[in-house]
């Protein structure tokens, strides 16, 4: 896939000494700059593939991520930094160096069939998009459906991606027994806002139909407003609400921006190079929500921040909420359907 990407390099890894610079491609020398970024892809050979978390403010303990990376490329990716845990750069190598768990589908029948595992709710994926392009070649999350779906285990997608109406037949079964939500995230209706900030996500048009069509299916879903960034799409939120209730959200929440780690200058970088003359006044609105930092990562503080300018996007998003006539809440889901299949027996005969 090729075009644009969210980040303009490879920032320095946090943990390592020793950086090298790549030369791109099939170029070499001053025009090698020109050169357009192939993504990779590599197998990730994790031998288990529920991560757990105790967070007392995400909403789930449990969490199941098909893919490492995103080919996406948010510029605002909270989940950037967790590429350095890999040796690669929270930059460019986030979007271009995707890591595939080739055998997510049958760990996760070997988790669910344990007589160790207590049915909860799992988050697919809780950091990269499950349904990010690379999904539909390979079809990891749709065989991962498949599973839970067998089990009637509940899952919770959150995603950007239309491609997730390709599995509505697995939706629809899920959700007769009220195990499955999805999580649509829209972060602008502004399409050259969109481009530049979600430079390989769906349009804002596309996620609108999206919610329509698993409204109409029966699937429940919910609006992620999120990230919200003040001074440069807070102002949205009253039209992303009605938008989203409008196509048959049943439920929307928002999420204020978070910039761990090195992600700060990162999306400093990029409002340089597409809103230079918002530049200070965003990052300034980011510190007066932070206690005068870009990022503060404590626990139920971090999502919805602190100060007059919190407490005015958290009252904007409460009263288009309640005119729009949709919850400013979450969906619950039950483990009452869970089962594990009978494995199949091998005949008396077998090999006779």
């Amino acid at each position: 896939m090729g075009g644009r990407r969210g980040a303009s390099d490879n920032p320095p890894n946090r943990f390592e000494r020793l950086r090298y610079a790549e030369e791109p491609e099939g170029a070499a020398g001053p025009a090698a700059e020109d050169s357009p970024l192939r993504t990779r892809f590599f197998r990730d050979p994790s031998r288990r593939i529920l991560a757990t978390n105790d967070s007392p403010d995400v909403g789930f303990d449990t969490s199941l991520n098909p893919y490492r990376g995103c080919e996406h490329g948010c510029t605002y990716c909270y989940a950037r930094p967790t590429h350095e845990y890999l040796g690669f750069s929270a930059g460019l190598d986030f979007e271009s160096r995707i890591l595939v768990k080739e055998e997510a589908p049958e760990l996760l029948r070997d988790a669910l069939a344990s007589p160790r595992w207590v049915p909860r709710v799992v988050a697919l994926s809780g950091v990269t998009d499950p349904y990010q392009p690379v999904e539909a070649r390979l079809g990891l999350t749709r065989r991962c459906l498949e599973v839970f779906a067998e089990f009637r285990n509940p899952v919770s997608i959150v995603t950007k991606s239309g491609l997730v109406v390709r599995d509505l037949d697995l939706l629809g079964e899920l959700a007769r027994v009220d195990a499955v939500a999805v999580y649509v995230s829209i972060t602008t209706l502004d399409e050259q806002l969109r481009s530049a900030m979600e430079p390989r996500a769906a349009t804002a048009a596309r996620r609108l139909a999206t919610v329509e069509a698993l409204a109409a299916a029966g699937v429940p879903v919910c609006v992620l407003v999120a990230p919200v960034i003040p001074a440069l799409n807070d102002h949205e939120i009253p039209a992303i609400v009605k938008a989203a209730s409008d196509a048959g959200a049943r439920c929307m929440r928002h999420i204020l921006v978070r910039l761990p780690h090195g992600l700060s200058a990162l999306f400093a970088d990029w409002l340089e190079r597409h809103y230079p003359e918002r530049r200070q006044k965003v990052l300034n609105r980011i510190r007066a929500l932070r206690g005068g930092r870009l990022n503060d990562p404590r626990f139920h503080h971090r999502h919805r921040g602190e100060g007059p300018f919190a407490e005015q996007i958290r009252a904007l998003f409460e009263v288009a909420c309640r005119r729009a006539g949709v919850a400013d809440a979450g969906i619950d889901l039950s483990t009452d359907a869970f089962r594990r299949p009978l494995a199949p027996q091998l005949s008396l005969f077998a090999g006779t």
